[in-house]
């Protein structure tokens, strides 16, 4: 029996919605064994953050280090990596290791709250983005990372074609803001064409990003990780139950 395992390093969501939280549920359900190392602690719910604690750079070393040497990992989600060190730390290990990063360019929290350091952004660009066999930024993050307003079909192709410029070799930006279309930039152009439903939205990009790295360790090409990822972050939203106060969770494992 063949066994899967990925990793993801990002931020842990104390509401259960996002984040490390987000990432292990969706590895889950799609039957993939999910290790992680957390760079943040949020104090966070479906209505914001209240508060961030940065994991000291030596830690998250040591949570990648006790993985990799235990487990068979090449496909590696990144989130949360909200400071320079953070990033720093990240990129060297990625390196080290050899790992295929699937990049969630985390900014701001769904539910409201600021997520990367802008002294950062740089560091994201520089470090970490030339590491992403696929980059997954929303229609704010595409903007800040390219410097294009990303504001339709149009906008979004250019901003894609920066950031694959940046050294990423698959860029997607999701049309969660775009009508539910999604792009995808590797030399050539894929339109991924959605529909907006109603339900849950707190965690939608993590759920999303997971949901690539999780099919692409199972075997997936690029091309089918991302529709797949989209069926499944679909379904995730339209599943989600009605906890909290706030934005709604998306709901990973598919069951009401």
């Amino acid at each position: 029996m063949s066994h899967y395992t990925a990793l993801t390093i990002a931020g842990s969501d104390s509401g259960g919605g996002a984040g490390i939280e987000a990432d292990l549920k969706t590895f889950q359900a799609l039957g993939v064994h999910g290790t992680c190392a957390i760079t943040a602690i949020t104090s966070q719910n479906t209505l914001g953050v209240q508060g961030v604690f940065d994991v000291p750079p030596g830690v998250i070393e040591s949570q990648i280090d006790s993985v990799m040497a235990d487990f068979e990992v090449v496909y590696t989600k990144t989130g949360m990596l909200s400071r320079v060190e953070t990033i720093e730390v990240v990129a060297r290990k990625a390196k080290q290791y050899g790992l295929r990063l699937i990049v969630d360019p985390v900014m701001a929290a769904e539910s409201g709250g600021r997520l990367l350091d802008p002294d950062a952004v740089d560091a994201l660009k520089k470090l970490i983005l030339p590491l992403a066999e696929v980059a997954t930024p929303n229609v704010f993050e595409a903007s800040v990372l390219s410097g294009i307003k990303v504001k339709d079909l149009d906008s979004a192709k250019e901003a894609c074609k920066v950031i694959h410029g940046l050294g990423v070799r698959h860029a997607v930006v999701t049309g969660g803001h775009m009508g539910g279309v999604d792009i995808l930039y590797d030399g050539r152009f894929r339109v991924f064409e959605g529909e907006l439903v109603k339900g849950g939205t707190h965690g939608t990009g993590c759920t999303h990003s997971s949901a690539i790295t999780a099919y692409l360790a199972r075997g997936e090409k690029v091309g089918g990780a991302v529709m797949k990822a989209k069926a499944f972050v679909r379904n995730a939203v339209a599943s989600a139950m009605d906890v909290g106060h706030g934005a709604r969770p998306v709901n990973p494992g598919g069951i009401r």
